[in-house]
């Protein structure tokens, strides 16, 4: 994911699509596990794939849903805690969050960002 920007670029390129059209998933320590956030737009955060692809792209303005998975982590651990496994409490809830991520990028691909972000960020 660190640096996707590549293959972004070349599949946008590949596809001859635009930006705006493009939905990136990423995982989010910044939101609580499970939390679905859209955005149409936005900077990096200091997540290193946004930053990537903000790099190739030239631009920030492109869509992404960010799925939390939260920072219970000790300090200098976070790759630790990104590439390890899901909690037991974690896993009881994962798939419906999953879901509920999945008929998210359904909305935008059906209805735009706009109106996605409108359904799915309230919950």
């Amino acid at each position: 994911m660190n640096l996707s920007g590549k293959a972004v670029r070349y599949w946008l390129d590949e596809e001859k699509l635009s930006p705006e059209q493009l939905m990136v998933v990423a995982d989010d320590l910044a939101l609580p596990f499970g939390k679905v956030r859209l955005r149409g737009s936005g900077g990096a955060g200091g997540h290193n794939g946004f930053t990537s692809i903000i790099e190739l792209l030239g631009t920030e303005a492109f869509p992404r849903l960010r799925f939390g998975i939260g920072s219970d982590f000790a300090r200098g651990r976070q790759s630790e805690y990104v590439l390890g496994t899901w909690s037991a409490e974690e896993r009881e809830i994962l798939e419906e969050r999953v879901e509920l991520a999945g008929k998210a990028v359904l909305q935008f691909g059906l209805l735009g960002i706009a109106q996605a972000m409108n359904g799915f960020n309230k919950r």
